[in-house]
């Protein structure tokens, strides 16, 4: 009898991390530990405190970024994102409101997926210096499948004043 093995091909993934109801880094360190179960944590960026965005007077926010390497698909990933998030205890709001954690999907390989259930590259990149600045720390010539620019590039070109490093550790 051959002994044969199952090789999945696992996917490169990028997960951005953020809280801001205490205990904030607390609810960073349940959603790494999380991810464990999802795949091979590959890296872990800084911890960085930032100013929330959206409008709405709240609390600041500590934010990190993961590289996973992942044998799950997009969407179930992106759905199983959604299940760690209640489990850690995340409650429902309204949209730019405070969370106890909030996991978005970055990017997955270098696909590019728009439907009604995942957009892949998530489309606020750009123009979150939140999640830029971390992943220039851990990719910095990962290369945007859409804007064909590097993530040192794109953060290069955002204003970052209020994104500061934080000692904290989340590994």
């Amino acid at each position: 009898m051959l002994n044969e093995r199952v090789v999945a091909e696992l996917s490169r993934v990028f997960i951005g991390l953020g809280s801001n109801i205490e205990p904030r880094l607390e609810y960073l360190l349940l959603a790494v530990n999380g991810l464990k179960n999802l795949g091979e944590i590959a890296l872990v960026s800084s911890v960085y405190e930032t100013v929330p965005v959206g409008g709405v007077a709240q609390p600041d926010y500590l934010n990190a970024v993961v590289e996973l390497h992942s044998a799950l698909g997009p969407l179930e990933l992106a759905q199983k994102l959604k299940t760690l998030e209640k489990t850690i205890g995340r409650k429902e709001r309204p949209r730019w409101h405070e969370r106890e954690i909030d996991l978005d999907l970055l990017f997955y390989s270098d696909l590019i997926i728009e439907s009604s259930e995942l957009t892949i590259p998530h489309p606020e990149i750009p123009k979150r210096a939140f999640v830029l600045i971390p992943m220039r720390e851990l990719a910095p010539e990962l290369l945007h499948p859409v804007l064909h620019r590097t993530m040192r590039d794109l953060c290069d070109e955002i204003k970052a004043a209020d994104v500061r490093k934080t000692d904290s550790v989340i590994r």
